[in-house]
């Protein structure tokens, strides 16, 4: 066993886990799940069903599952159970997640045959941060009435364009020309048939750009919309601005509560986010669009006061970049309509994969690349196509890197939080340093912005009957 076995004062693996184990006469190893570890190694488990009945799934999480080769190899079209199925099931062994153990379900069992090129194994305890190592032997003979086959895609066959931003439009491109049977229009903004941006939108960005423009200004805007009038009202009205007294109008919620950075870029985005509807699917486990969105923004809003006065950037685009970072999937769904619920399902299957990998391996881009693209062609500043390319990238240094290092800051520290899906992720810290921020300093941000969770979900819950 090549790992450091845990320490005394650290969690252990649950004891049902134990018996099981001991019944089995496998040797094990408790080990700390950290970085470093080899993902060749790491065995993830899901829980899969359709109408047949229910199958788990072993495979290395250096790999992707692909449902499609699943399908070939099975025939049959399985999904994630439900999250609630699953809770259920661990909640009758205390566990949190759902170990690699086939023993312990009735399901059978498929694994990924490359699983047993490894001279041991790790495998989830059940219990978050502790890791079983296991040698190949006895990890082989634990699947002794489990059938193998090949159905991962290995993740180093996957390449996410995070750092090519000159190629987004080529491979978007030939991302549609993949999922159309016609000929690729010469416009790229033809053929994917985006629709223009609102009248309200145009009249904002203008608004934006402007430096004389003045609350008067904001205040004639907003009101021709009557929808947005009513929101804008809302916001100041919300229990999270504590405001004092009634607001009877639109200019009161501006001048006594939200003022004009904070109004310009919240109806900016509302607007944004009304050109696009929310999918009516989505990944189990996903955080509602709109509460994500929100909570993003709430903690790059808090993160920006927290950097020092001189390096500050605009604090009303951070907040607008930390409203729209997740735009791209709105894109998608609607670009990609057929195909984003199979989106959805390999999401389900690859909870220990960045979105980037799924997205790249069944569309050939990413929804940060459609993404900043739809923000370059409707003109939007450069500092937001810039955040919402390259948020996910934390050693970005370039041109107007505080953006979406700020987004990719605020992405992690919530995830970490239990907000937002995918895997948690390290804070490296030099993105710290770039921001001249303290990681203790941020994560009093995160925990400031939490405490006010309740309120912060009827604020996006705004957004979302909208």
């Amino acid at each position: 066993m090549t790992e450091v076995a845990l320490a005394a004062a650290t969690p252990h693996a649950p004891s049902v886990i134990r018996l099981l184990l001991g019944k089995l006469a496998i040797s094990y190893t408790e080990v700390a799940d950290q970085a470093g570890l080899s993902a060749a190694r790491k065995v993830q488990a899901v829980l899969l069903d359709d109408a047949v009945g229910a199958l788990m799934v072993l495979f290395p999480q250096s790999q992707l599952l692909d449902l499609n080769r699943l399908a070939e190899l099975t025939g049959r079209r399985l999904t994630a159970v439900s999250t609630e199925r699953l809770e259920r099931m661990l909640g009758k062994h205390s566990l949190s997640l759902l170990p690699g153990l086939p023993a312990l379900t009735s399901s059978p069992c498929l694994y990924e045959e490359s699983l047993l090129l490894e001279p041991s194994l790790l495998i989830h305890s059940g219990e978050p941060g502790v890791l079983l190592e296991i040698a190949r032997e006895d990890f082989k003979s634990m699947l002794n009435k489990a059938s193998a086959g090949h159905f991962g895609e290995p993740l180093s066959s996957i390449r996410p364009n995070l750092d090519r931003p000159d190629d987004d439009r080529e491979e978007i491109s030939q991302a549609m020309q993949a999922f159309t049977a016609r000929r690729i229009q010469q416009r790229l903004e033809a053929t994917i048939e985006i629709p223009p941006l609102a009248e309200t939108a145009q009249k904002i960005i203008k608004l934006r750009v402007d430096p004389n423009a003045t609350i008067d200004d904001i205040t004639g805007v907003v009101e021709t919309d009557p929808a947005l009038a009513a929101q804008v009202v809302s916001w100041a009205a919300s229990p999270y601005y504590a405001s004092p007294g009634k607001i009877r109008s639109v200019e009161d919620a501006i001048v006594r509560v939200l003022g004009f950075d904070l109004v310009i870029n919240l109806a900016l985005g509302l607007a944004l986010g009304k050109t696009l509807s929310l999918p009516k699917d989505q990944p189990q486990h996903a955080t509602p669009y709109w509460h994500q969105s929100i909570y993003t923004a709430a903690v790059i809003e808090g993160l920006t006061r927290a950097m020092p006065r001189a390096q500050r950037p605009e604090a009303g685009l951070t907040y607008l970049a930390g409203l729209l970072h997740s735009f791209g999937y709105l894109l998608l769904a609607h670009v990609f309509p057929p195909h984003f619920s199979l989106i959805c399902r390999h999401l389900e299957v690859n909870p220990h994969l960045c979105h980037s990998y799924i997205e790249q391996h069944l569309l050939g881009i990413s929804r940060e690349q459609i993404g900043a693209w739809l923000m370059r062609y409707w003109d939007m500043p450069d500092e937001l196509s810039t955040a919402l390319r390259f948020q996910h990238d934390p050693s970005y240094d370039a041109a107007y890197a505080e953006y979406p290092n700020l987004v990719c800051l605020a992405v992690r520290l919530l995830r970490s939080r239990g907000i937002g899906s995918g895997p948690h992720e390290e804070i490296p810290d030099a993105l710290f340093e770039r921001l001249d921020l303290s990681r203790d300093k941020a994560e009093d941000v995160v925990s400031k912005v939490l405490e006010a969770e309740v309120l912060l979900r009827e604020l996006a819950s705004q957004f979302s009957q909208a």
